[in-house]
Protein backbone atom coordinates (compact mmCIF):
# COMPACT_ATOMS: atom_id res chain seq x y z
CA UNK A 1 0.00 0.00 0.00
CA UNK A 2 1.32 3.84 -0.99
CA UNK A 3 2.25 5.77 1.93
CA UNK A 4 0.82 9.23 1.98
CA UNK A 5 4.31 10.92 1.31
CA UNK A 6 4.38 8.28 -1.70
CA UNK A 7 0.85 9.42 -3.11
CA UNK A 8 1.98 13.07 -2.21
CA UNK A 9 5.54 12.37 -4.55
CA UNK A 10 3.26 10.62 -7.51
CA UNK A 11 0.38 13.48 -7.73
CA UNK A 12 3.58 16.10 -7.49
CA UNK A 13 5.46 14.06 -10.31
CA UNK A 14 2.45 14.14 -12.53
CA UNK A 15 1.42 17.37 -11.96
CA UNK A 16 5.05 18.07 -13.28
CA UNK A 17 3.90 16.71 -16.44
CA UNK A 18 0.32 18.39 -16.37
CA UNK A 19 1.94 21.27 -16.41
CA UNK A 20 5.00 21.82 -18.70
CA UNK A 21 5.20 24.29 -21.15
CA UNK A 22 2.57 24.21 -23.68
CA UNK A 23 4.02 24.54 -27.65
CA UNK A 24 3.24 27.57 -28.92
CA UNK A 25 -0.04 26.90 -31.62
CA UNK A 26 0.50 27.05 -35.12
CA UNK A 27 -0.57 30.83 -36.73
CA UNK A 28 -1.48 28.84 -40.22
CA UNK A 29 -3.75 27.11 -41.55
CA UNK A 30 -3.73 23.29 -42.97
CA UNK A 31 -0.61 22.52 -44.19
CA UNK A 32 0.22 21.19 -48.29
CA UNK A 33 -0.33 17.76 -49.17
CA UNK A 34 0.15 15.82 -51.70
CA UNK A 35 -2.28 14.44 -53.99
CA UNK A 36 -4.23 11.80 -52.73
CA UNK A 37 -3.76 7.98 -54.12
CA UNK A 38 -6.35 6.24 -56.19
CA UNK A 39 -6.97 3.78 -53.23
CA UNK A 40 -8.14 6.51 -50.80
CA UNK A 41 -10.72 8.46 -53.11
CA UNK A 42 -13.42 7.47 -51.41
CA UNK A 43 -12.38 8.37 -47.76
CA UNK A 44 -13.23 11.59 -46.20
CA UNK A 45 -10.57 13.41 -44.52
CA UNK A 46 -9.79 12.85 -40.84
CA UNK A 47 -8.64 15.93 -38.76
CA UNK A 48 -6.46 14.76 -35.54
CA UNK A 49 -6.55 16.81 -32.25
CA UNK A 50 -3.61 16.48 -30.28
CA UNK A 51 -3.80 17.19 -25.89
CA UNK A 52 -2.29 19.37 -23.27
CA UNK A 53 1.28 20.51 -23.66
CA UNK A 54 1.24 18.52 -27.12
CA UNK A 55 1.58 19.21 -30.85
CA UNK A 56 0.47 17.49 -33.97
CA UNK A 57 3.93 15.24 -34.27
CA UNK A 58 2.33 12.88 -31.42
CA UNK A 59 -0.20 11.37 -34.49
CA UNK A 60 3.12 9.89 -36.51
CA UNK A 61 2.07 6.52 -35.40
CA UNK A 62 -1.00 6.70 -35.92
CA UNK A 63 -1.36 8.49 -39.27
CA UNK A 64 0.92 5.42 -40.52
CA UNK A 65 -1.58 3.30 -39.36
CA UNK A 66 -4.37 5.13 -41.54
CA UNK A 67 -1.87 5.54 -44.16
CA UNK A 68 -1.35 1.52 -44.29
CA UNK A 69 -4.69 1.05 -44.25
CA UNK A 70 -5.48 3.01 -47.32
CA UNK A 71 -5.79 6.96 -46.42
CA UNK A 72 -3.62 9.05 -48.33
CA UNK A 73 -1.55 11.73 -46.59
CA UNK A 74 -3.47 14.51 -48.87
CA UNK A 75 -6.52 13.28 -46.06
CA UNK A 76 -4.51 13.57 -43.17
CA UNK A 77 -4.45 16.42 -41.52
CA UNK A 78 -3.56 17.84 -37.52
CA UNK A 79 -4.80 20.85 -35.41
CA UNK A 80 -2.59 22.56 -33.22
CA UNK A 81 -3.41 24.96 -30.73
CA UNK A 82 -2.44 26.72 -27.40
CA UNK A 83 -3.75 24.21 -24.96
CA UNK A 84 -3.60 27.42 -21.87
CA UNK A 85 -6.77 28.66 -23.98
CA UNK A 86 -10.61 28.87 -23.13
CA UNK A 87 -12.16 25.94 -24.63
CA UNK A 88 -15.18 27.58 -25.15
CA UNK A 89 -14.25 31.10 -26.33
CA UNK A 90 -11.04 30.82 -28.08
CA UNK A 91 -10.20 26.97 -29.16
CA UNK A 92 -13.47 25.94 -30.32
CA UNK A 93 -13.85 28.63 -32.84
CA UNK A 94 -10.11 28.64 -33.78
CA UNK A 95 -11.06 24.74 -34.98
CA UNK A 96 -14.14 25.59 -36.68
CA UNK A 97 -11.71 28.18 -38.79
CA UNK A 98 -9.35 25.18 -39.69
CA UNK A 99 -12.08 22.53 -39.88
CA UNK A 100 -13.20 25.02 -43.23
CA UNK A 101 -10.19 25.23 -44.53
CA UNK A 102 -9.78 21.58 -44.39
CA UNK A 103 -12.58 21.21 -46.24
CA UNK A 104 -11.90 23.86 -48.50
CA UNK A 105 -8.60 22.75 -49.28
CA UNK A 106 -10.23 18.91 -49.75
CA UNK A 107 -13.52 19.70 -51.63
CA UNK A 108 -14.98 17.58 -49.20
CA UNK A 109 -17.96 18.12 -47.60
CA UNK A 110 -17.40 16.28 -44.19
CA UNK A 111 -14.38 15.71 -41.92
CA UNK A 112 -13.98 12.57 -38.65
CA UNK A 113 -12.28 13.54 -35.91
CA UNK A 114 -9.93 12.16 -33.89
CA UNK A 115 -9.22 14.09 -30.50
CA UNK A 116 -6.48 13.06 -27.58
CA UNK A 117 -6.99 14.23 -24.09
CA UNK A 118 -7.86 17.94 -23.88
CA UNK A 119 -8.43 17.85 -27.55
CA UNK A 120 -11.83 16.59 -26.74
CA UNK A 121 -13.33 19.62 -25.13
CA UNK A 122 -12.98 22.29 -27.88
CA UNK A 123 -13.86 19.66 -30.86
CA UNK A 124 -17.19 19.04 -28.55
CA UNK A 125 -17.90 21.77 -27.82
CA UNK A 126 -17.85 23.29 -31.67
CA UNK A 127 -20.30 20.12 -32.45
CA UNK A 128 -22.41 20.80 -29.64
CA UNK A 129 -22.12 24.74 -29.80
CA UNK A 130 -20.82 25.55 -33.31
CA UNK A 131 -22.60 24.27 -35.58
CA UNK A 132 -20.34 21.33 -36.58
CA UNK A 133 -22.46 18.17 -36.92
CA UNK A 134 -23.39 19.40 -39.98
CA UNK A 135 -19.86 18.60 -41.27
CA UNK A 136 -18.42 15.93 -38.80
CA UNK A 137 -19.14 12.79 -39.92
CA UNK A 138 -17.47 10.44 -36.79
CA UNK A 139 -15.57 11.66 -33.36
CA UNK A 140 -13.54 9.80 -31.53
CA UNK A 141 -11.97 10.91 -28.36
CA UNK A 142 -8.87 8.92 -26.71
CA UNK A 143 -8.96 9.29 -22.71
CA UNK A 144 -10.76 12.27 -22.97
CA UNK A 145 -11.82 14.19 -19.78
CA UNK A 146 -15.31 14.66 -21.32
CA UNK A 147 -16.49 14.56 -17.33
CA UNK A 148 -13.45 16.21 -16.11
CA UNK A 149 -10.46 15.19 -13.98
CA UNK A 150 -8.79 15.97 -10.72
CA UNK A 151 -5.39 16.23 -11.58
CA UNK A 152 -6.73 20.00 -13.57
CA UNK A 153 -6.94 21.20 -9.86
CA UNK A 154 -3.20 21.10 -9.67
CA UNK A 155 -3.14 23.97 -12.46
CA UNK A 156 -6.71 25.51 -12.44
CA UNK A 157 -5.84 28.61 -10.27
CA UNK A 158 -3.63 30.61 -13.29
CA UNK A 159 -4.45 27.89 -16.66
CA UNK A 160 -7.92 28.41 -18.15
CA UNK A 161 -7.37 25.29 -20.12
CA UNK A 162 -6.57 23.20 -16.85
CA UNK A 163 -10.22 25.19 -15.19
CA UNK A 164 -11.67 23.86 -18.35
CA UNK A 165 -10.56 20.46 -17.42
CA UNK A 166 -11.65 20.33 -13.59
CA UNK A 167 -15.25 18.30 -12.93
CA UNK A 168 -18.00 20.74 -12.71
CA UNK A 169 -16.45 23.58 -14.30
CA UNK A 170 -18.42 25.42 -16.63
CA UNK A 171 -17.17 24.04 -20.06
CA UNK A 172 -17.49 20.04 -18.26
CA UNK A 173 -21.12 21.35 -17.09
CA UNK A 174 -22.47 22.55 -20.31
CA UNK A 175 -20.98 19.79 -22.17
CA UNK A 176 -22.80 17.61 -19.88
CA UNK A 177 -26.17 19.10 -20.53
CA UNK A 178 -28.98 17.48 -22.43
CA UNK A 179 -27.27 15.11 -25.26
CA UNK A 180 -24.10 14.40 -24.92
CA UNK A 181 -23.81 13.13 -28.28
CA UNK A 182 -25.61 15.66 -30.22
CA UNK A 183 -26.89 15.24 -34.25
CA UNK A 184 -26.32 13.24 -36.76
CA UNK A 185 -22.93 12.40 -36.24
CA UNK A 186 -21.29 9.48 -34.25
CA UNK A 187 -19.25 9.85 -31.16
CA UNK A 188 -17.03 6.82 -29.85
CA UNK A 189 -14.76 7.02 -26.90
CA UNK A 190 -11.24 4.81 -25.83
CA UNK A 191 -10.03 4.84 -22.44
CA UNK A 192 -7.79 2.91 -20.10
CA UNK A 193 -8.56 2.03 -16.70
CA UNK A 194 -4.93 2.73 -16.08
CA UNK A 195 -4.86 5.82 -17.40
CA UNK A 196 -2.89 8.49 -15.32
CA UNK A 197 -4.04 11.55 -16.18
CA UNK A 198 -7.85 11.40 -16.40
CA UNK A 199 -8.89 11.04 -12.89
CA UNK A 200 -11.21 8.88 -12.30
CA UNK A 201 -10.78 6.92 -15.37
CA UNK A 202 -14.95 6.82 -15.56
CA UNK A 203 -14.70 10.66 -17.16
CA UNK A 204 -13.86 9.41 -20.44
CA UNK A 205 -17.31 7.60 -21.78
CA UNK A 206 -20.20 9.62 -22.90
CA UNK A 207 -24.16 8.29 -22.83
CA UNK A 208 -24.89 7.46 -26.08
CA UNK A 209 -21.53 6.76 -27.86
CA UNK A 210 -19.61 3.55 -28.92
CA UNK A 211 -16.99 3.55 -25.60
CA UNK A 212 -14.55 0.86 -25.81
CA UNK A 213 -12.38 -0.22 -22.65
CA UNK A 214 -8.61 -0.16 -24.40
CA UNK A 215 -7.35 -2.47 -21.81
CA UNK A 216 -4.44 -1.43 -19.08
CA UNK A 217 -2.49 1.61 -21.46
CA UNK A 218 -1.04 4.70 -20.06
CA UNK A 219 -3.07 8.14 -21.14
CA UNK A 220 0.06 8.61 -24.26
CA UNK A 221 -0.16 5.15 -25.28
CA UNK A 222 -3.61 5.54 -26.35
CA UNK A 223 -1.84 6.95 -29.56
CA UNK A 224 0.67 4.43 -30.21
CA UNK A 225 -1.38 1.36 -29.49
CA UNK A 226 -2.01 -0.80 -32.44
CA UNK A 227 -5.55 -1.86 -30.78
CA UNK A 228 -6.99 1.45 -30.22
CA UNK A 229 -5.51 2.35 -34.05
CA UNK A 230 -7.52 -0.58 -35.53
CA UNK A 231 -10.18 0.06 -33.17
CA UNK A 232 -10.48 3.94 -34.81
CA UNK A 233 -9.63 3.37 -38.06
CA UNK A 234 -13.35 -0.15 -37.73
CA UNK A 235 -15.21 3.28 -36.27
CA UNK A 236 -14.51 5.58 -39.33
CA UNK A 237 -15.18 3.07 -41.49
CA UNK A 238 -18.68 1.97 -40.07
Amino acid sequence: MRTALGKAALLCSLAVLLLAQAPAASATGPRPRSAVSADATARIPVIFVHGRNSGPGVWGTMEADFEADGYGSSQLFAWDYDSSQSTNEVLAGQFATYVSQVLAQTGASQVDIVAHSQGSLPTRWYLKFGGGTAVVRHWVSLGGPNHGTDLAWACALWDQGCRDMTPGSWVESHLAQGDEIPGPTRYATFWSHCDEFILPNSSVPLDGAVNTDAGCLKHNDLLTDPGVAAGTLAFLAS
